[in-house]
């Protein structure tokens, strides 16, 4: 890379897992990087509790799953450089997957996927279907079996973004909190989530993507070794630490947007129905936050139209942390080294034309 004589390379504006984890790879590179949060770390949705790793299915293949399982395959090795640099554990354990099968139409459906996942998924992990076995720690499932994907993987996410803040100063890098300092120049890069989105949208004839509120709860239930279970629309993630995560809803009207209510109660309850063994597990915290939405549900990354030497890093939804490698790899060639590997799908520009 060729570096200038500015006081820092590159910029990022936004203290969740994307603006964290760019930080993180430019830094690895060997640039000077500065990330000013206007609040704090983990303010926005990345602050949460669930951290699910998990795959879209393998089939109907397009650039946003492709995108994914690079991410995935990543993150083990990406992860173990991030706790080696910082000394702090991020919680993550490629533990898996399972998911009951309603009917015959979901098996015929969930066992075309078997062949098609060693295929795309490069023989690298497997999408299987496993006669259910009675254990407590397996959904209820009507038709006896279940899926068992091995490519799920589970950290927690605020050690996580502790660890990167972490390895980012270890190596040079500057972490700025609680500051309204103005634009310096070089190159920047916006990963502000949900205002970020707000922002961009001023001035377009509609909006580029919105808020999804979420709520999620976490228990104290060591599981720790155990795969995640997916069940009745619901995540449910043993962490490292022994507390375990259920989320989440996707609320799209809401009164306050970090409240939990009578919606977070049902979540649990339907949790507990589903496996029995959490009945008397306490509950240590409730969550709620936005998570950005892109209109097209995929994430939004590359130059922001009409400001150059600026770029967006936004819309991770539900898949912010399960794709955070990659966004950081693309992110970093383009802004700093000119090379541009991002999908035309998840462009700014190529939103702003479709519309």
């Amino acid at each position: 890379m060729t570096r200038g004589s500015a006081a820092v390379d590159l910029t990022i504006r936004g203290g969740g897992i994307f603006g964290l984890s760019i930080a993180w790879e430019a830094t690895r590179r060997g640039a000077r990087v500065r990330l000013l949060e206007t609040a704090s770390i983990g303010a926005g949705s990345s602050g949460g509790i669930i951290g699910a790793l998990a795959p879209h299915t393998p089939d109907e293949w397009n650039a946003k799953k492709a995108f994914q399982l690079q991410g995935l395959l990543m993150a083990e090795d990406w992860w173990a450089e991030v706790c080696a640099a910082s000394g702090l554990g991020s919680g993550y354990a490629r533990t898996g997957r399972l998911q009951p099968l309603a009917d015959d139409t979901a098996i015929s459906l969930a066992r075309s996927r078997v062949t098609s996942a060693e295929t795309l998924w490069h023989g690298k992990a497997h999408w299987l279907v496993i006669a259910a076995t009675g254990a407590a720690w397996e959904p209820p499932s009507p038709t006896g079996l279940l899926i068992h994907d091995t490519l799920t993987a589970r950290l927690h996410p605020r050690l996580a973004l502790a660890a990167l803040s972490a390895a980012i100063r270890a190596k040079g890098g500057e972490v700025i909190e609680n500051t309204a300092e103005p634009d310096p120049p070089g190159p920047i890069i916006w990963a502000t989530g949900v205002a970020g989105l707000e922002m961009w949208s001023t001035g377009q004839s509609r909006k580029i993507g919105s808020a999804v509120k979420g709520q999620a709860i976490l228990l104290g239930h060591h599981a720790a070794s155990l795969p995640q279970i997916f069940v009745d629309g619901l995540h449910i993630v043993p962490h490292a630490d022994g507390t375990l995560a259920i989320g989440s809803t996707s609320e799209i009207q809401w009164s306050d947007p970090t409240s939990c209510d009578a919606q977070l109660d049902a979540l649990l309850l339907r949790a507990r129905t589903a496996l029995p063994i959490l009945a008397n597990a306490q509950v240590l915290d409730r969550w709620a936050s936005l998570r950005p939405r892109a209109k097209t549900r995929s994430p939004l990354l590359g130059a922001w139209p009409g400001r150059p030497g600026h770029f967006i890093a936004n819309g991770g939804f539900k898949i912010g942390f399960g794709i955070a490698p990659m966004v950081a790899r693309v992110m970093v060639d383009l802004a700093l080294d000119g090379h541009n590997f991002i999908p035309k799908e998840f462009s700014p520009q190529t939103l702003i034309d479709r519309r």
